[in-house]
């Protein structure tokens, strides 16, 4: 039988106040390293977050929010933080719903879908399909966490008419998300680069810098630091006596001051003494004909591809592949996959991608 422990103490009267610079809480990361990273969360980082978010969407007591994230994964604080502000509901997604998403959605009167974009080529690929007109009761509809794809974009404002697509973007450090693009069907494919949705614009009482490329970010969302100082090492930039977060991934500006979103960072690889983005493999491999979505990994400088859809042959796809690229960065391996596999967020599992690509040599 479970043991059943009395309190320590007895409880508190009242809630405990909490300054703004006290740790509302602590998420772990690991990052591109594996190793587990605290990140401290002030409460002057939620309560600018959430001001911004709330003043934005306009959140109700009648609304009903999806969570598809693990608790663990920093992106479900806005299913909760957003429902208990706005008196809300939360609906936690079991993986059985996925099947037939659109009668769950509809069951439970979402209104506020929060996801990662690698669900909706998952959903593409059902028997049924994404349906036109199917997501009826969703008002907003914002993804998160991995690059969003102009083509997921488009099909899922099909099947939610009746929401607003925005793509969000933001690291653990900068407190949940700290930029936004509202998607636009006829505006926003000409503004993607490599096929990739921009990233929008910051947040207010955020500031950016590019680096060498690199987004670096500051302001009243940025954490102080992590739980070990150790940590801090590489991770932030001093610059014109001024604290920047170093986001590791690559941008450039748009036109109007949005970003656009060009990779990672620890994604630039060395293939034959090129420098190469994966994102741009990965760009040239969605435009073959059958391929409806690629990832391409790197091991011991050479480039492995696991690709969706009905791929043709490899000789073929190698021999179409070098109208968009150099020769030295077509792929050794091409793989045709089911479906990519995914993590506890339903994010694309890169490494588990690599460690088969590593397998496969």
């Amino acid at each position: 039988m479970p043991v059943v422990r009395e309190p320590v103490g007895p409880a508190l009267p009242r809630p405990r106040p909490a300054g703004p610079d006290a740790v509302a809480y602590i998420l772990f990361t690991s990052g591109s390293t594996g190793r587990p990273k605290g990140v401290p969360v002030l409460h002057r980082n939620v309560d600018a977050y959430l001001r911004f978010v709330h003043d934005r969407y306009g959140f109700h007591a009648g609304d009903v929010f999806s969570q598809t994230f693990d608790l663990t994964f920093d992106l479900a604080m806005f299913d909760l933080f957003t429902a208990w502000g706005s008196g809300g509901t939360v609906v936690s997604v079991p993986p059985t719903a996925y099947a037939a998403l659109e009668r769950f959605v509809a069951e439970q009167g979402i209104t506020v879908w929060f996801s990662a974009p690698s669900l909706i080529s998952q959903l593409g690929r059902r028997p049924q399909g994404l349906a036109a007109g199917g997501l009826a009761s969703l008002r907003w509809s914002l993804f998160c966490g991995e690059p969003l794809l102009a083509h997921d974009a488009a099909a899922w404002q099909a099947a939610a008419p009746g929401s607003t697509v925005e793509n969000l973007y933001g690291p653990t450090e900068l407190t949940i998300s700290c930029s936004v693009h509202r998607w636009d069907p006829e505006r926003s494919p000409a503004r993607c680069v490599n096929d990739i949705v921009p990233i929008g614009t910051l947040h207010p009482g955020l500031r950016r810098l590019l680096h060498d490329g690199e987004l670096c970010v500051t302001g009243d969302q940025m954490v102080p630091g992590y739980l070990d100082p150790a940590d801090d090492e590489g991770r932030f930039l001093e610059h014109e006596g001024q604290r920047w977060y170093r986001t590791g991934d690559l941008v450039r500006e748009l036109d109007g001051g949005e970003l656009a979103y060009l990779g990672r960072r620890d994604h630039q690889v060395q293939i034959h003494g090129i420098r190469v983005e994966l994102a741009e493999v990965e760009w040239a491999l969605r435009r073959l004909p059958g391929v409806t979505d690629a990832v391409a990994v790197a091991v011991d400088g050479e480039l492995t591809a696991f690709l969706l859809g009905a791929p043709g042959a490899p000789a073929h796809l190698a021999k179409a592949l070098g109208e968009f690229l150099p020769r030295p960065l077509v792929p050794r391996r091409f793989v045709p996959l089911a479906a990519f596999p995914l993590n506890a967020n339903r994010k694309v599992d890169r490494k588990a991608l690599t460690a088969r690509a590593a397998r496969g040599r």
